[in-house]
């Protein structure tokens, strides 16, 4: 069996945590390692880790590498050029392996953003889909809802098949009046979006439902390598599995997923999922409060301070605060779209923002000029790169920096700078054993990452 991790998703409904450049499936939210690790992790306990194919957008690819790289030697990743959706993901990852494999392999799909603790429960509930996936059928793992939820997709079981039920409807995200009739019937399932299916079933369920998209594949050739052509998949509708196949599928099973199970999809998923004080709150980081009761505050680098708040989200951020109702945190991806449309970098970008190497963070901006704190772990460098708009000025605050600029090294000591003209070649690394810190100071007409010209990078960038 191959696992395919889909890991290219955006985390909208998580902001301001979770940014279109550092969304959700890569930060901590409920123990020491990310969704995704915690994800190929769970998965590694029943196949190997050279069976497992993450998928994630070209933006994201340094990261999810360097982050499955600290569980395995090799991570398959597949990267996308651009965001479109599960269908298109899931159908290269199964063009992959019938090119790289053959076509009879059983595949499952799993979402990097689930929170399972009970992982024998999980593996048993997996190894009951074997024989139906054998079968020819897609199967989808279902969970027995507990409350009235819009942005998960319903199942509708009929009679009972080998170690599962046939699936009579498959609805995608209802709206609430339909969803409450959902959850009081006996045969309906949310849809857990984990999958599981033989690799040919799924490449002729898209020829028959999808052909824009099974088109397109046919452009494809995998073998021997992992590449994406943009201009091939730039062609792929923008459109999740559940539309483009589930929906319209005839031959459908679902297993009872019997293990615990959260899509960790919107503040309310983790205030569930989080322990609580005698009021029934969830408060995180530096929060003062009184009198509150049902409500979850999230505090990331101030003081909040709240006074009888009830059932309500507060999350606060370096450069952003989120405040709703409880019930309304579905909502909070009309804001990231809103600030999406208007080209508000708070929709993409934290202050602090993390690359393979470490981390910088914006700590003044203005007219011409913008000014960074960069953090660089020990045995990390930098692109060896170059900027058409902008000089830089680095002054080391802690630690050795080693610098190489038009081709000459330098080593700098805490308090000692240097400048970096415009045009210059150079690179910022640190071989030593201590962290290093420097502020750098950039001054230009464009003030932007695009600005980045890379020539050689250890983290497979240019």
């Amino acid at each position: 069996m191959f696992g395919i991790i889909l890991a290219g998703g955006s985390g909208s409904r998580l902001w301001p945590l979770s940014r279109d450049l550092y969304p959700k499936q890569l930060l901590n939210l409920n123990s020491d390692k990310s969704l995704v690790q915690t994800t190929f992790e769970r998965l590694n306990k029943f196949i190997p880790a050279d069976k497992i194919i993450s998928t994630t957008n070209a933006k994201h690819l340094s990261i999810i590498k360097m982050q499955l790289k600290e569980l395995t030697d090799n991570p398959i990743v597949l990267s996308e050029p651009e965001t479109k959706n599960t269908a298109p993901a899931i159908a290269v990852a199964a063009k992959f392996i019938t090119q790289n494999y053959s076509d009879d392999e059983i595949i499952l799909v799993v979402p990097s953003d689930h929170l399972i603790k009970d992982e024998k429960s999980f593996a048993d509930s997996i190894e009951k889909g074997i024989n139906l996936a054998e079968k020819g059928y897609v199967v989808t793992f279902g969970v027995k809802p507990s409350y009235v939820e819009t942005g998960f997709g319903y199942i509708q079981t009929s009679q009972p098949v080998d170690t599962g039920y046939e699936v009579k409807t498959f609805v995608e995200k209802p709206d609430s009046k339909d969803a409450e009739k959902y959850i009081t019937e006996q045969n309906c399932f949310w849809n857990s979006g984990i999958f599981m299916f033989k690799a040919s079933t799924m490449l002729k369920e898209l020829e028959n439902h999808a052909p824009e998209i099974y088109s397109v594949l046919n452009e494809l050739d995998f073998r021997g390598k992992n590449e994406i052509p943009y201009l091939t998949f730039t062609q792929m509708p923008n459109i999740s599995i559940d539309y483009a196949v589930m929906e319209k599928c005839n031959k459908i099973a679902m297993v009872k997923l019997e293990s615990d199970w959260k899509d960790i999809g919107s503040w309310q998923s983790i205030y569930e999922i989080s322990p609580k004080d005698e009021n029934n709150n969830v408060m995180v980081g530096h929060v003062l409060d009184m009198g509150s009761k049902n409500s979850f505050v999230y505090a990331s680098s101030k003081l909040v301070a709240t006074i009888g708040l009830e059932n309500a989200v507060v999350i606060e951020t370096e450069d952003a605060i989120l405040a709703c109702p409880k019930d309304r945190t579905q909502d909070v991806k009309q804001i990231y779209e809103t600030l999406k449309q208007q080209n508000d970098d708070t929709h993409s970008v934290h202050r602090t923002v993390y690359r393979p190497w470490g981390f910088y963070t914006v700590i003044a901006q203005g007219k011409g000029f913008l000014t960074k704190i960069i953090h660089v772990k020990s045995g990390q460098k930098l692109s060896v790169q170059s900027h058409n708009h902008r000089s830089e000025h680095w002054v080391v605050l802690s630690g050795n920096a080693k610098v190489v600029l038009e081709g000459k090294e330098m080593i700098l000591s805490s308090g000692h700078s240097v400048d970096i003209p415009v045009k210059a070649i150079h690179s910022l690394q640190n071989p030593f054993e201590e962290d290093l810190e420097i502020i750098e100071v950039q001054k230009g007409d464009l003030l932007v990452e695009e600005d980045i010209i890379r020539y050689e990078d250890m983290y497979g960038r240019v």
